[in-house]
């Protein structure tokens, strides 16, 4: 067995030697085939390539197929890249259309304060609605102005649709607004178009009854209720609702403010009436002294005497 297997080694050593001198030599030969630069070698080149190339279409088109895959490779991995960017800006342009949304809403309030129609006399602040502290027993808003924007407590507070409360608590830059459904909250207001006189109490509702209302009768669902000015509480005209039936069968208003949509508020400015310290002045200016005659002087102690007596 020693002996088969070193003749099999000697017989496969040689043929091996002249398998690769033989694939060396014709290697050498292409090259040399390839590299004459004569018209002849240029027609036998041509020849043979016509010949062996089509017949080599079969060992083509695994290479063809692998070349294809690697292209839609790169393109598949193009196309996701396309695809991430795209998300990235979807997303950018959900958070653009958010932020639209909120500014056209903003906007959209603005305009209706500009559309409510004041008292020329009247001037304003406006104010941005921080926080909303409502709750079963009390009912109230923080704005973002207070002193230094010259807030006074009991001014009255509007939104773009009607009277929404007044000022109750004000610090250095914020502002505590007590809603009209308050229980808290009294203001005078006029039915109209009966001109009936009544109180708008709060009560931690919707609807607030009216109160002190002279004659009922007179009043239906329906007519429009203002602020009175009585007192000067608030000033005159200000609209604040409807009146409605309630379901207990008293009367009550309907808001005209939107207490669910309390994104910014009109503080009007009430200048304070001048106080009067003595009956005169309600004739005669402040420091003025009356111009009395002599004759009229003189009568002045027999007419206090004839009183006396």
């Amino acid at each position: 067995m020693a002996r088969d297997r070193g003749n099999s080694e000697d017989y496969v050593r040689p043929i091996r030697r002249i398998l690769i001198g033989g694939l060396v030599l014709c290697l050498l030969a292409l090259f040399l085939l390839w590299r004459i630069d004569s018209p002849r070698v240029e027609r036998l080149r041509a020849q043979i390539v016509d010949r062996i190339v089509p017949a080599f279409d079969w060992a083509l088109v695994p290479v063809t197929k692998v070349a294809g895959m690697i292209e839609d490779f790169q393109s598949y991995n193009r196309i996701y890249e396309q695809n991430q960017e795209l998300k990235r800006e979807l997303q950018q342009m959900k958070a653009w259309k958010e932020a639209a949304l909120q500014l056209e809403q903003q906007n959209a309030k603005l305009l209706d304060l500009n559309n409510v129609r004041l008292d020329p006399k009247l001037t304003f602040v406006t104010g941005l609605v921080l926080a909303d502290s409502g709750s079963p027993f009390r009912q109230s808003v923080l704005l973002n102005i207070g002193e230094r924007d010259g807030i006074v407590d009991g001014w009255a507070a509007t939104d773009g649709l009607g009277l929404v409360g007044r000022i109750s608590g004000v610090g250095r830059s914020t502002s505590r607004v007590i809603l009209l459904s308050d229980s808290n909250s009294r203001i005078p207001v006029t039915i109209q178009p009966s001109g009936q006189r009544a109180m708008l109490a709060g009560d931690n509702s919707k609807q607030p009854p009216v109160e002190f209302l002279e004659s009922p009768e007179l009043v239906r669902p329906g007519d429009r209720v203002v602020s009175s000015g009585d007192g000067g509480v608030f000033p005159a005209g200000i609209l604040v609702g409807q009146v409605a039936q309630g379901a207990d069968g008293r009367l009550r208003v309907r808001l005209a403010a939107d207490y669910e949509r309390l994104d910014f508020l009109r503080v009007l400015r009430t200048m304070p009436k001048e106080p009067l310290n003595d009956p005169g002045g309600l004739v005669l200016p402040r420091g003025a002294e009356p111009d009395v005659s002599q004759g009229e002087a003189a009568a002045l102690p027999d007419a206090e005497e004839a009183a006396d007596g």
